[in-house]
């Protein structure tokens, strides 16, 4: 089983940057496809960003592209989401989420994700 743990969220300004981190256990998971998702209060679960095994793609949603980088580090078996220039529209409880597989199709899906972890509150004031 893995456990995931995300750290790193808070109060921040508006155009101010952040970095979330998603600490894994249980087993290693560098073979994993990971990611992002977030849900605001009174709106569905939604897609952040996504990386596959290895690192070698990413995927963004639109409303993060050119403000977020995720990566990871399979040697701490850590992911990281950095977020830049931060809107109050990005105002959320941060989820970091595993599977042990890839799917083009589908890697912007929850449903598509086995394991998660148990959300960090990001809030950015304007």
């Amino acid at each position: 089983q893995v456990q995931l743990v995300e750290s790193g969220g808070g109060l921040v300004q508006a155009g101010d940057s952040l970095r979330l981190s998603c600490a894994a256990s249980g087993r290693t998971v560098s073979s994993y496809t990971r990611a992002w998702f977030r849900q605001a209060p009174g709106k569905e679960r939604e897609f952040v960003a996504a990386i596959t095994r290895g690192g070698d793609r990413t995927y963004y949603a639109d409303s993060m592209k050119g403000r977020a980088t995720i990566s990871r580090d399979d040697a701490k078996n850590t992911m990281y989401l950095q977020m830049n220039s931060l809107k109050s529209e990005d105002t959320a409880v941060y989820y970091c989420a595993a599977v042990p597989a890839w799917n083009m199709a589908r890697y912007y899906s929850d449903s598509e994700y086995q394991f998660w972890g148990q959300g960090t509150q990001v809030t950015v004031s304007s």
